[in-house]
């Protein structure tokens, strides 16, 4: 993959940004620095603010088709940016992937049965289990002081004590850790042991930095296509979340069969903007924006490694391999167990609650980077001053 010059990309003023109506915008007053959902403060792709400024001029706002194009955009993307061949007639649309996931563990269990996740993790997993009529077994990643791991003698462990599925985080959030694909493979054999499923949730995978080699999980091994599931979308990298539209991915026919046997209205609530707008992200022509966003974001996560240990040198901070998202210790200074909650009222600064991740994310926040440089630089010194107030 190709790296455009991070000057290639620009985020939008912050005069526009403040004039957007979602969730990053619009939860907090204007003089907090907003850094805690998954946003992205860049312009959309050329090709999708075409695709999208055409429909609405045309009033083409109705019912989502059987094949809005996004199965074919995105086989084509899969075998472009990571070498993984999908069959395009084992991919099925829905709303979002957390939407997916529930409906796949509603398929592959029953109710009581155990779900396995990573914490660390993203919060919803939780909420998804518990909807699906799950219980959730953790099993936390390994850390091994410098790259976090999948624990995967613990997860054999709840699989043999009867967990029926595993939760997949890959690239995870909020770590940034990229699963090897040796990792993945034991996994799927340990899965596939136990009859248990993996459902891998693959959202930040177009976000991979240079030199991180990146695995879809269905593309690990022949064990892995026999018991998993992916699920994505292009909502994180190109920042369509609003717009409705995720990917169910199979690759055996035992998998495909049981996702094609899902209520029809799982495909039904796919928004058509969404599949519009990923249809244009995933196209060869909108690569280069996607490139010149991945090369400003590594600059990003280079610049937050100098901040901190300029400001605030007892912050541990292990840049991600993928993505915009911070996992950031910063026990240190005496925050609390939720240094987020402090930190927005001491330094106007909005950081995802780390508590929220899991007890391992007792004394962390999490740190949305995908900004300008300029508004990270002022985020880290606001929470400088306070840290240099409090000593």
């Amino acid at each position: 993959m190709s790296t455009a010059p991070v000057e290639a990309l620009q985020t939008l003023p912050i005069e526009t940004l403040r004039r957007r109506s979602s969730t990053k915008w619009r939860t907090y007053p204007e003089d907090v620095i907003p850094m805690f959902v998954a946003e992205t403060d860049f312009p959309l792709a050329p090709r999708i603010t075409e695709v999208l400024a055409e429909a609405v001029a045309i009033g083409d706002t109705g019912y989502t088709p059987p094949d809005p194009g996004i199965r074919t955009a995105f086989a084509a993307f899969a075998e472009r940016r990571f070498g993984w061949a999908i069959d395009r007639d084992r991919i099925r649309t829905t709303a979002d992937v957390m939407m997916g996931v529930v409906e796949l563990l509603r398929a592959t269990t029953s109710p009581g049965d155990r779900v396995v996740t990573t914490p660390p993790v993203y919060p919803p997993f939780v909420l998804c289990i518990e909807e699906a009529g799950c219980l959730v077994e953790p099993v936390p990643l390994r850390d091994t002081g410098a790259a976090w791991e999948l624990d995967l003698d613990g997860i054999d462990a709840a699989l043999a004590g009867g967990a029926r599925v595993v939760l997949l985080c890959n690239p995870h959030n909020p770590t940034g850790s990229v699963h090897s694909a040796e990792s993945l493979r034991a996994l799927a054999d340990i899965a596939e042991r136990h009859g248990a499923t993996v459902i891998s949730d693959e959202i930040h995978a177009p976000l991979v930095h240079d030199g991180v080699a990146f695995t879809p999980f269905l593309a690990a091994s022949e064990a892995a296509a026999r018991v998993g599931y992916a699920v994505t979308s292009a909502s994180k990298a190109y920042n369509l979340a609003g717009l409705k539209c995720a990917l169910i991915v199979t690759a055996s026919d035992a998998t495909t069969q049981i996702v094609k046997d899902l209520n029809p209205e799982v495909e039904w609530r796919t928004g058509l903007f969404g599949a519009m707008a990923g249809v244009a992200a995933f196209d060869e022509a909108s690569d280069a924006w996607l490139d010149a966003e991945r090369a400003a974001l590594d600059h990003n996560r280079a610049l937050l490694g100098d901040l901190l240990a300029e400001h605030l040198p007892l912050a541990v901070y292990r840049a991600p391999d993928a993505g915009y998202l911070a996992w950031i210790d910063v026990s240190a200074y005496g925050w609390g167990d939720d240094p987020a909650v402090f930190l927005r009222t001491a330094a106007k600064v909005a950081l995802h609650h780390g508590p929220q991740f899991g007890p391992q994310g007792i004394g962390f926040v999490r740190l949305n980077f995908g900004c300008s440089p300029d508004l990270l630089t002022e985020a880290v010194t606001r929470i400088a001053a306070v840290a240099r107030a409090g000593s």
